[in-house]
């Protein structure tokens, strides 16, 4: 085999490619990668001549790694997360809470939370520099597996083993009802009550849905039946009086709208809750300092009232 020089191989290159294929797209990974898409389409040419390999496919309406480009993609993250560790380790020596800290949280959590979070949080570290990212468990799951986040705030247990956590806070599930929902004029609601067809539920994929169906398991659940897209959706839903839902008591603080089309009410049960972590890779140099973080969130988590 003959001698190919590694000052030809670029990490920004391979972090192009990379885009390319999370996203599909060669114009929107060139946006993410503050790019022009000629610019990213010319590099990645070049890596495919280095390479002797045709990374994708390549057609108006399609891109898809080839064979080649899929195993050669997937050794190229590995490539671009040991690079991340080198990083990290560096920063573990000169203080590894200084610099850019990139977070990633799910969806049902992070417009009721962040806001009260980041006061508190720029306070304590000015040094810091946050980059905030939104996605659902598995995608950050992946991110953080792979190195493109530091820190995920989820819901526990994180979903691998290569990951570490810390717990932050407890979160209620609350009852939510049309206000002509039998259930919303019985005195008390156990959880045995809710396995009824007209639960509403999130989208595959969300969190939340996963320990909606674990709270309520005997819930028929109707092919026809319609998702909610998000938790703003769902709420809309149950206001417009299709069903009920179980909502997280921090996504309901200081709602003022649908007063007299829905219902609030408690569920006593201990399993109606969640558990909210700080979660990062357990291989992280900057392990000792995150623990420091979560300490400090724990200190600041939201009031159970």
């Amino acid at each position: 085999m003959a001698y190919v020089p590694l000052s030809g191989l670029s990490l920004r290159d391979i972090e192009y490619v990379v885009a390319v294929d999370d996203l599909r797209n060669f114009s929107r990974a060139a946006e993410r990668c503050g790019v022009s898409q000629a610019g990213l389409s010319e590099q990645v040419r070049k890596l495919e001549q280095l390479l002797d390999v045709t990374l994708f496919e390549r057609s108006r309406r399609h891109v898809a790694p080839t064979p080649e480009g899929e195993h050669l993609i997937g050794l190229g993250r590995e490539v671009l997360a040991a690079a991340r560790n080198l990083l990290e380790v560096a920063k573990a020596h000169t203080g590894p809470l200084s610099g850019l800290l990139r977070i990633g949280v799910i969806p049902t959590l992070g417009p009721y939370y962040v806001p009260g979070l980041l006061p508190p949080l720029r306070k304590e570290y000015p040094q810091l520099g946050l980059r905030l990212t939104e996605g659902r468990t598995e995608s950050l799951v992946r991110a953080l597996r792979h190195g493109e986040l530091d820190l995920a705030l989820m819901a526990l247990p994180a979903p691998a083993d290569s990951l570490d956590s810390v717990i932050l806070f407890e979160e209620e599930f609350m009852g939510v009802f049309p206000s002509h929902h039998e259930l919303a004029k019985t005195p008390s609601i156990s959880l045995s009550q809710l396995g009824r067809p007209d639960l509403l539920l999130l989208e595959d994929g969300h969190c939340l849905r996963d320990q909606a169906l674990s709270i309520c398991p005997t819930a028929p659940r109707p092919k026809d039946q319609r998702l909610a897209t998000s938790l703003e959706m769902l709420w809309h839903m149950i206001g417009a009086g299709e069903g009920f839902s179980l909502i997280p008591k921090l996504a309901l603080r200081n709602r003022t709208e649908f007063e007299d089309l829905v219902c609030i009410r408690s569920l006593p049960e201990p399993e109606a809750r969640r558990t909210i972590g700080l979660v990062w890779r357990a291989s992280d140099p900057r392990a000792g300092a995150f623990r420091e973080l979560g300490t400090f969130l724990h200190g600041i988590a939201p009031a159970k009232s």
